[in-house]
């Protein structure tokens, strides 16, 4: 050959290499986020090296991809929608630009020619990560919730945590005792109303580590999260105990180091007979090695304005509560696929006193004679290792918590001149949590996931009564659990369009329970062992092109423990047992929530929970914990969203439930029948959203939405039997979004409704059944933020 037809080959080979590895087909993986995060993973996914033309490009929106596509293929897809295309440098490294604008063709007439209506752009997949098997919405098995936390609703609402999740989905409900007191529960699953050392009937994870065992809602600041995961229950295959109603999951975003970023908002409100409200918050995103390491930094403060006042103390708003904290997050990715993750999470929450109010009594007032603040300190460290080949990933994550709580109490009696007594409880939870999985798709279909897991958790309960300045130390208990556990879960097509889906987990408990202050029983079992099977089984069936069938059954458990006993007890201390929830579910989806036209989902439910684990209150006010009996719960959630022009949207969702106690134990015979506490036997949701784009660096969101929480009761049984709930909740707001500025104002509680929450706010004048939680009076917030 000559050396002229050499060089030719040469170069002709050179020019097909980059078809050529665009060509080959992999398996991806990358979830709805920002364009940043999103190309950083399409880099270790593909090998290729990937950068950004203009930084600015990185703070765009991309839906995400799953499945097998050649890289070419995949990056089209995974810039569909964000005005960006790519291009070729060489055979290894893609830069991405922004996609040239179309040209305008000439007409003969001089007459303007108006456009045709836009529609929607097919943005592709909505990939169900909690799932631990990257399992496509349209083809998951089971009942879940996608909340996208896009940068519109994050700037205006991520202040609000835990509440502001609720607020969109019926099937979430929760107590309503303040910022960080408040307990979850999922499609009707509330063991009940009251805290106590029983483990929580929903999972909360930040990403692939747990935040909570046996505590309340830790309420974390929502700032700089990617989306939230809610799947109903019971979750017990892959999660293990305390998902009995399901898991919540918070996907923040990650370090990027392709590029440095940050953000940072300011809100000022004002509550109507209340106080002012304030928050604050930031990111930083720092690559330290370019595309190999960065960092990223959170930090938030929120003051909650007060609303209630105490003339008896001559306090006004006394129900102020403040927040403070931070996220910490260092990503390390060496290459050939394998990614290093360790970050932190600190957050405390101090409220000054309750916010429930008395029958009765003027509008938002409370006569006591004692401040009764809340205080929760949360610290969690957290490491991540991943590796990735072709079809399948690993991923290994330990977390460990410290979670301080403690709450007072005003338990002065009802009686005229008697005494103040301070009630004083403390609760210190040390929790360590490990899982190491393994996923993939066999022959590019079949989904699988294996792991073990591990959690120890700790929980010291500490309790005071008497004179506020020298209160006497009374019974306390102290709960030691240890689980180790091996679960797997296969999917398998069982044709085209039919899918099976298998599962299970074995776990190995041990549970240690110690009394504080006080012997424990010579007839009382210190330590217990136990082993729980949790089996899983669904079928799915696509009868056509984004519609879903399928059917569903799963288990879940929770652990037992030891506990204080009620007052009438002739023992201080005494045990409770383990609960079991079964439950059945079949429902369809049709369509993507906004990215169709149109979707919609229905799903019914039938549970049955066995040996209900309580925490209840006697009746001098303290607390204990019990199994009350069985109980079943029917519950049925409905979900439409309907895009008429791509410009608006309509979303309508509904729940409805149906619960009872069967079979109760024979202390509690006389509720039987009686409705499972705290969920409402109905609920929905309409909200409308309109987003238009004013110039090429301009946009406006305008949105509003009806919010109906429907009767409940606050316990099984007198004196805790009261009714709560039925009340219509509205607001209203919007963002205007000028280059890299946003401006917006939101107005919640727009009709000022008082309502019932919650029928709870101290157990010591709940014999009085006369307490009631209001809704937080009409109040408006303004904000700024920018992105940098």
């Amino acid at each position: 050959m000559r050396g002229a037809d050499v060089l030719i080959a040469l170069a002709g080979i050179a020019l097909a290499m980059p078809t050529v590895a665009a060509a080959q087909t992999r398996s991806f993986s990358i979830p709805a986020g920002s364009l940043s995060e999103a190309i950083a993973r399409f880099g270790e996914q593909s090998g290729l090296t990937i950068g950004l033309a203009d930084a600015r490009l990185g703070s765009r929106r991309t839906a995400g991809i799953h499945g097998r596509f050649s890289a070419r293929a995949a990056l089209g897809l995974l810039l569909t929608g964000t005005g960006a295309t790519f291009e070729f440098i060489n055979p290894r490294t893609v830069r991405i630009i922004d996609a040239p604008p179309p040209r305008a063709r000439r007409t003969a007439s001089p007459r303007r020619i108006a456009p045709p209506e836009p529609r929607p752009v097919d943005t592709g997949e909505i990939v169900v990560t909690a799932s631990k098997q990257g399992i496509p919405l349209d083809r998951y098995a089971g009942s879940v919730d996608v909340v996208d936390l896009d940068p519109d609703r994050n700037a205006r609402s991520a202040s609000r945590g835990t509440s502001a999740i609720v607020a969109r989905l019926p099937m979430l409900a929760s107590t309503s005792l303040g910022p960080g007191r408040d307990k979850l529960f999922i499609r009707g699953v509330a063991d009940s109303s009251f805290n106590g050392p029983t483990q929580a009937t929903v999972g909360q994870y930040l990403g692939d580590v747990r935040l909570t065992y046996n505590a309340p809602d830790p309420d974390l600041n929502l700032y700089d999260m990617e989306r939230v995961e809610v799947l109903a229950g019971p979750q017990g295959t892959l999660y293990g105990t305390g998902a009995l109603g399901g898991i919540i999951r918070l996907v923040p975003n990650m370090p990027d180091p392709s590029r440095g970023a940050g953000s940072a908002s300011v809100g000022l409100g004002t509550t109507r007979k209340g106080g002012t409200s304030s928050d604050t918050a930031a990111m930083l995103n720092i690559p330290i090695v370019d595309d190999r390491l960065a960092i990223r930094a959170v930090g938030y403060r929120v003051i909650d304005a007060g609303y209630i006042d105490d003339p008896l103390r001559g306090r006004s708003n006394i129900n102020r509560s403040i927040s403070y904290g931070g996220r910490l997050d260092i990503r390390y990715a060496p290459g050939n696929d394998w990614t290093f993750d360790v970050g932190g999470v600190v957050q405390n929450i101090a409220s000054r006193d309750g916010q429930y109010t008395l029958r009765g009594q003027p509008d938002l007032t409370r006569n006591t004679l004692l401040a009764q603040p809340f205080d929760n300190d949360y610290r969690l460290a957290k490491f991540r290792i991943a590796k990735r080949w072709n079809d399948m990933e690993l991923v290994s994550s330990t977390a460990i918590v410290r979670h301080d709580v403690e709450t007072r109490y005003d338990a002065t009696t009802a009686f005229t001149g008697a005494p103040a007594r301070l009630f004083d409880e403390t609760i210190g939870i040390s929790l360590i949590s490990h899982e190491t999985r393994v996923s993939g798709r066999r022959r590019g279909t079949d989904d699988w996931v294996a792991g073990v897991s591990v959690v120890h958790d700790i929980e010291q309960q500490r309790r005071r009564l008497g004179d506020p300045l020298a209160p006497v130390t009374i019974t306390g208990v102290r709960n030691e659990v240890t689980e180790a556990a091996l679960f797997g879960q296969y999917t398998i097509p069982i044709t085209p369009r039919l899918g099976a889906t298998l599962g299970g987990r074995v776990t190995y408990s041990t549970a240690v329970g110690q009394a504080l202050d006080t012997v424990l029983p010579e007839n009382m079992e210190p330590k217990r062992t136990a082993v729980r099977t949790s089996p899983s089984l669904a079928l799915s069936w696509r009868p056509a092109n984004r519609l879903l069938v399928f059917v569903h059954y799963q288990e879940a458990a929770r652990a037992g423990g030891l506990a204080v006993g009620p007052t009438t007890s002739p023992q201080s201390v005494q045990r409770f047992e383990s609960d079991t929830l079964n439950m059945i579910e079949g429902g369809f989806r049709f369509g993507r929530p906004g990215r169709d036209r149109f979707a919609a989902s229905a799903t019914l439910s039938y549970s049955r929970w066995s040996d209900i684990q309580a925490d209840l209150v006697d009746e001098t006010g303290l607390p204990f914990t019990v199994n009350i009996g069985n109980g079943r719960i029917i519950g049925l959630d409905t979900n439409i969203a309907w895009m008429p022009i791509e410009a608006l949207q309509f979303e309508l969702s509904a729940f409805f439930n149906r619960s009872n106690l069967k079979d109760p134990a024979p202390a509690y015979v006389a509720a039987d029948e009686r409705d499972l506490p705290n969920v409402a036997e109905s609920g929905g949701r309409a909200a409308i959203t309109y987003r238009v784009t004013l110039t090429a660096s301009a946009s406006l969101v305008l949105d509003g939405s009806l919010r109906y929480v429907g009767t409940s009761q606050l316990g099984i049984g007198p004196p805790i039997d009261v009714s709560q709930g039925k009340y219509l909740e509205s607001s209203v707001g919007g963002r205007l979004e000028i280059g890299r500025i946003g401006l917006s104002l939101d107005v919640s509680n727009l009709g000022d409704v008082r309502g019932n929450r919650f029928a709870f706010g101290n157990p010591f004048g709940l014999v009085a059944r006369n307490q009631i939680t209001p809704l937080r009076p009409r109040s408006i917030r303004i904000g700024l933020d920018a992105k940098f």
